[in-house]
This record gives C-alpha cells, sequence and structure tokens, in this order.
C-alpha cells in the first residue's frame, strides 16, 4: 500500500505569533483601527482578531483607547487599538547607527576628550538613579563595597543591563549581561571608561573592568577588591606584590641584605 507523504504541519503558537506581527505590523502602517477594520485587512473574523488584541495588550505592545468618530453621529465610541512605545520597539532601529555618526562627528570636531564629556554626560542620568536605590539599600543592608554592589546590580538591570553581582574570596564581581551600547563602544573605548568610574564611584572604591561585550566577551565584568585589598596598612598606598627585578635572584629566607649603595666589584683608588 503507497504511502503519501504529508506536510509537517506548523504549530498553533508559531502561527499566533505571526498573526499578531502582521496585526502589529497594520497599525504601526495605517495607524489606529477597530478590531473590525483590522479583520478586513487580516481576511479572518473580527473575532479572531480580537483573540491576538487581547494578547497583545497583555503583553503591553498593544492599547485600546475609545475615541469618537465623527461619520458615526451619536454612537457608541469606537474602540481602537495603538501601538505602544514598547510595541513600536519591537521593530527595528537604526539608533546605533545614528549614535556612530554622531560620536564620529564629535570625535573629528574635538578629538578623544570631546567623545569622553558626551559619554560622562550620557551617563549622568543613569548614575543619578542608580545612586538613590543604591543608598536607600545600604541603609538597610550595610556599606561594604559588596554590599553596595548588590544593590547596583538591581538598579542597572531596572536600566536594562542584566546585571548581577557576587562575592568572591577577593572581593566583588559586578556582571552585566546585556549592555545596550556595545556596538557603539566597541569603536568608542570611552563609554566603557565613563560606565566603569560610574560604577567605581557608585560603590565607592577603585574597580577594574576584566571583560566587556564591546570587546567580544560575552559578559561585563568587574572586579570589586576586597578591604585588603584597596588599602596597603602601613602607607595607605595600593598594595602591590614584590617582584625581584629581572636578573637578579631571591635572597634567601634569613640571610642579610646589604642596603649600602657603594659598589660591592670595585677597585680601590689610593689618593694621588
Amino acid at each position: 500500500m503507497e504511502t503519501v507523504a504529508t506536510a509537517p504541519r506548523t504549530s498553533a503558537p508559531a502561527d499566533d505569533g505571526r498573526t499578531r506581527d502582521r496585526v502589529s505590523a497594520l497599525l504601526l502602517e495605517h495607524g489606529p483601527q477597530t478590531a473590525t477594520e483590522l479583520a478586513g485587512r487580516l481576511g479572518v473574523s473580527p473575532a479572531a482578531v480580537r483573540r491576538h488584541l487581547d494578547a497583545l495588550v497583555a503583553a503591553g505592545r498593544v492599547e485600546e483607547r475609545q475615541t469618537r468618530d465623527p461619520h458615526r453621529g451619536r454612537g457608541r465610541p469606537a474602540r481602537r487599538f495603538h501601538l505602544t512605545d514598547a510595541g513600536r520597539s519591537s521593530f527595528p532601529h537604526a539608533y546605533d547607527d545614528l549614535a556612530l555618526t554622531a560620536l564620529r562627528y564629535v570625535a573629528a570636531s574635538g578629538g578623544p576628550d570631546a567623545v569622553r564629556a558626551v559619554a560622562e554626560q550620557q551617563l549622568a542620568g543613569l548614575e543619578v538613579r542608580a545612586s538613590s536605590a543604591v543608598e536607600e539599600a545600604v541603609r538597610a543592608a550595610g556599606g561594604r563595597p559588596v554590599d553596595r554592589a548588590q544593590a547596583l546590580a538591581g538598579a542597572l538591570t531596572a536600566e536594562g543591563y542584566a546585571a548581577t553581582a557576587s562575592a568572591i574570596s577577593g572581593g566583588g564581581q559586578l556582571c552585566q549581561h546585556h549592555c545596550p551600547v556595545a556596538h557603539v563602544a566597541a569603536e568608542f573605548p570611552q563609554l566603557c571608561e565613563a560606565e566603569t568610574a560610574v560604577i567605581g564611584r557608585l560603590v565607592g572604591t577603585h574597580v577594574q573592568r576584566l571583560a566587556t561585550i564591546a570587546h567580544g566577551d560575552g559578559i561585563c565584568t568587574t572586579h570589586i577588591p576586597g578591604p585588603l585589598q584597596s588599602r596597603s596598612p602601613r602607607t595607605g598606598n595600593r598594595s602591590t606584590p614584590v617582584r625581584p627585578v629581572l636578573g637578579e635572584r631571591a635572597a634567601p629566607a634569613g640571610a642579610r641584605t646589604s642596603t649600602s649603595t657603594t659598589p660591592t666589584n670595585h677597585r680601590e683608588r689610593t689618593p694621588a
């Protein structure tokens, strides 16, 4: 008996997703519309369109408004559906290209310092908003840099950075899993430098960037040193390990070292 091959059926969720994308595209192209108007353009029933509109409203991509239509006389206000800002953001944008063009012009006119000034200005609002969240959390939890980093991670997540913070043996780490300006920062590292400075001020200590999405890493990682790493107890300066000078050999434990600056391999001279 001969079998007939049948094409695989497309899943209902995939069909629903495509139909909702078409509904959004029609609202973008033709502006606010009623369910009946959308149904006529899609070739489906108004009831089917309303099901998709309800899903889009629940997702925050569409909102419903009642408006008076002068052509309908004194009847009930028409229920028209509008795209929200979130709905519009789902369509392609050229913001990166615009930002790159603007910063290239700034760099050509004012040099790297002008680009840095733009980056600092762009992050000023973020710093103010994050600072309020960090200070509020610190009053409840504590003032350690790691505690501040935890609060900062929450503030950055609210700004779209998908940030997390964790404590490690040497202090802490702040990880940003998304960078809204990664494509621009790849050409203008001043954005990363300004952001690192903001993080340092918000956590209250010197920090070090270990990786950035703009340079091809999967995550932006910032190291936050612990209390013992930040300052040396004797000098007050940042502590650094002492390494032997190239070509010298470290003295064995317990050996006496000379502090004289007089060369030891010389010939004595007799006065004339």
